[in-house]
């Protein structure tokens, strides 16, 4: 499942975090970071997903 989820990221930053922590702050935040340069974007969803499970806080 988290290939398809870096897939996801790799191809809609924001899609890949919400299949990982659904909306919450590290979903707001990537799409933040999509505006500003899809690359943040990118680096960020896959920083989330490698974490493994849902985002604390």
């Amino acid at each position: 499942m988290d290939l398809i989820r870096i897939i996801a990221a790799v191809i809609l930053p924001p899609l890949g975090v919400f299949l990982q922590v659904g909306i919450g702050k590290h979903f707001w935040i990537n799409i933040l970071l999509t505006l500003l340069g899809y690359i943040p974007g990118i680096v960020h969803a896959v920083w989330v997903i490698a974490r493994k499970g849902p985002a604390t806080a």
